[in-house]
């Protein structure tokens, strides 16, 4: 009898999201794997700019702050907060549903946060905040540098989510800098977890290896979640390479990062893309998966990892979702 988790799918209450918003984003992933084999090596694609619709009203944000917001709000580009990463934590301490704010601020910083996602990614945040949090007037925000006057970056923090908007002000580093997302569950239940889709999708991975691929990729005990430092070409990666996989394996692979990327705007999967490119492409990554934490015993691991020089995202799916993400160049000595 198949588990609860492979029946999440048809499940309205574990999985809010209809059957026509999960196919449009399989299609999506298979968009992205068709650019991977044709286009990537063209130089066609960048990042963020001051005219991408997030850092437009990141801009109009900045230029509403009274100069008493700026004293709570504003930091130096390179200021220590702008390089914490953490499941829970809010960088500045007013919330959005605080009178700190303006309504007309909230309704910026509202388009900001729809401007870093795709439609399905939206719906799929704003559920995420309303269950973690009771949503995004729990959240906090801060900017670093000033849009406009060089490097900057906006940031919202709170419980399982931290985004960036940056206007690509640090070259060759996606969405900004490291970002989190996550989802509380029921513990005996994964597939409660509205992230839960992407585990399957790493599980068919795991599915098609042979047994020897599978002695590689399957680890006892995964590193910390906060382990993603980008490591480059000389690093030690956790799992099997997709270099050492079939053409079959690999293309489920390609797909795998598809349905991981097409929560977010294009924008920022084009610079991914770039820069995964440039660190020589879906082969140089690894896949491994982690035996700890297996929800219900049923080997469909919980916890897995993709990363390579240039790529980590790593999932904690037990006891409930953290997962964090840094993709980004690394410059050579």
């Amino acid at each position: 009898m198949p588990s609860s988790k492979q029946n999440s799918i048809a499940c309205p209450d574990c999985y809010p999201f209809n059957r026509r918003s999960f196919i449009k984003t399989v299609a999506g992933a298979s968009a992205l794997a068709l650019l991977s084999t044709r286009s990537l090596s063209a130089g066609l694609f960048s990042g963020p700019s001051l005219n991408s619709a997030s850092e437009t009203a990141v801009s109009e944000f900045f230029k509403s702050l009274t100069d008493e917001q700026k004293k709570t709000l504003c930091f130096p580009f390179e200021h220590e907060l702008r390089h914490r990463i953490s499941a829970n934590w809010h960088v500045t301490k007013p919330t959005l549903g605080e009178i700190f704010y303006t309504s007309p601020q909230r309704e910026m910083i509202s388009r900001i946060i729809k401007g870093l996602c795709s439609e399905e990614g939206h719906e799929r945040m704003q559920k995420q905040m309303d269950d973690d949090a009771g949503g995004l007037h729990e959240f906090s925000v801060a900017m670093f540098g000033e849009p406009g006057a060089g490097a900057f970056e906006f940031m919202l923090t709170g419980r399982h989510l931290t985004l960036r908007a940056d206007g690509n002000s640090v070259d060759k580093a996606a969405f900004g800098g490291p970002i989190v997302y996550g989802h509380d569950q029921v513990e005996e239940d994964a597939s409660k977890n509205i992230y839960y889709f992407q585990t399957q999708q790493t599980d068919k991975v795991f599915k098609s290896l042979t047994e020897d691929q599978a002695a590689k990729a399957l680890l006892s005990k995964a590193p910390p979640e906060t382990a993603i430092q980008l490591q480059g070409e000389s690093g030690k990666f956790f799992g099997i390479k997709v270099a050492e996989l079939t053409s079959d394996q690999k293309s489920e692979v390609e797909k795998t990062l598809g349905i991981l990327l097409a929560p977010y705007r294009k924008e920022d999967i084009d610079e991914v893309m770039e820069i995964l490119t440039e660190s020589g492409g879906v082969n140089h990554l690894h896949m491994a998966f982690f035996q700890q934490e297996d929800i219900g015993g049923d080997k469909t691991w919980d916890i897995w990892r993709v990363e390579g020089p240039s790529f980590v995202w790593h999932f904690r799916g037990a006891p409930h979702v953290h997962a964090y993400i840094n993709i980004g160049h690394v410059k050579k000595a």
